[in-house]
């Protein structure tokens, strides 16, 4: 096992390196950099001249766009990140990992709570679409979830704004916090409830979109599990059908559930950009989207890189997984 696990080690290493290479090119070949953004009003107005941007583009490193120039850039980046350093953001004035870390647990509760309500919808629907299979229940949760996996977010987000705040004036239309209110220092409780009622219609956005795939995968795999032999066996023992399905055909049922569970780390920590951006709630995806559309390349270099990471560490954790809750596979 410590071998296998050693040769994925260094795999990861390999493609976390073949990846950071390939943003970073992509990166620094964009039609515009941060430079240009912010000296495109200055140019036309004439307060500013092209050697003015010049002289600021060599001082923030992005003069020279030729191979040389990005392969240089490159790895002084890459010396930079080996020790820890992510570099300083151009827009937010700060460091990579400070921006990242204020940032990024706004989302992570968000899709930490989506994906809790996610698991304890779409599991139980997939394992009574399956128990029904072509019933009434099954094509009905099977045309939904299709319909909540086929939506636009953009569009569920501004559906659901126009309906529950706007027209109904329940939930809070943007933001994180109600900007007319004014709470006392020690208000946590209130400041905490302000809060949470802004993130409702976000998280739903999120759980909708995702319940669907939930019950798919699960319904997949269930009636996988139910047209086995051992569960025929089951059934012709004389067990009832709620004890074939739930403690017999349902703890298989998990070995893929579980292993999944891994793939959830880039989406806990990496945000949701678009539902983020339309509610303008201040997570990491909403921030990334800004420094991309900016030519913040630094913070976009430090983003991708951690997302990166985690989803290295997500296949390597499913593999672990995925031996853990089945003896029957073994790393070698």
């Amino acid at each position: 096992m410590w071998k296998y696990l050693l040769r994925r080690i260094a795999l990861s290493l390999l493609i976390l390196l073949g990846v950071s290479a390939l943003i970073y090119l992509l990166v620094m070949l964009m039609p515009a950099d941060y430079i240009d953004n912010q000296t495109s009003a200055a140019l036309q107005n004439g307060s500013m001249t092209m050697e003015d941007v010049m002289r600021l583009k060599e001082l923030y490193g992005l003069a020279d766009k030729s191979f040389t120039g990005i392969a240089k850039s490159y790895i002084a980046w890459l010396k930079s990140t080996a020790s820890g350093d992510l570099g300083f953001s151009f827009m937010y004035g700060r460091p990579v990992t400070d921006v990242l870390s204020d940032y990024i647990w706004i989302s992570f509760i968000i899709a930490f709570l989506s994906y809790i309500f996610q698991i304890i919808i779409g599991i139980p629907m997939g394992v009574k679409a399956a128990s029904n299979q072509y019933s009434g229940y099954d094509y009905t949760v099977s045309v939904f979830a299709m319909m909540g996996t086929a939506l636009p977010s953009f569009f569920l987000s501004a559906l659901l704004m126009n309906v529950f705040s706007i027209q109904l004036g329940i939930f809070p239309l943007q933001g994180l916090v109600t900007a007319t209110r004014i709470f006392p220092s020690d208000a946590y409780i209130q400041v905490f409830l302000d809060k949470a009622w802004h993130l409702v219609l976000p998280i739903t956005v999120l759980t909708t979109l995702n319940v669907g795939g939930t019950m798919k995968f699960t319904r997949t795999n269930m009636l996988e599990v139910l047209s086995s032999d051992y569960i025929r066996t089951a059934r012709a023992k004389g067990l009832s059908e709620q004890v074939v399905t739930y403690k017999h055909a349902f703890r298989n049922t998990l070995i893929p559930l579980v292993t999944s569970l891994s793939g959830m780390l880039p989406g806990l920590f990496g945000g949701a950009m678009i539902t983020e951006t339309v509610f303008a709630i201040p997570g990491i995806g909403y921030m990334a989207l800004r420094a991309t559309r900016g030519g913040d390349i630094p913070f976009i270099m430090g983003y991708n890189m951690f997302l990166a990471i985690l989803t290295v560490l997500g296949m390597l954790i499913s593999d672990i997984m995925y031996m853990v809750v089945d003896p029957r596979v073994k790393l070698s």
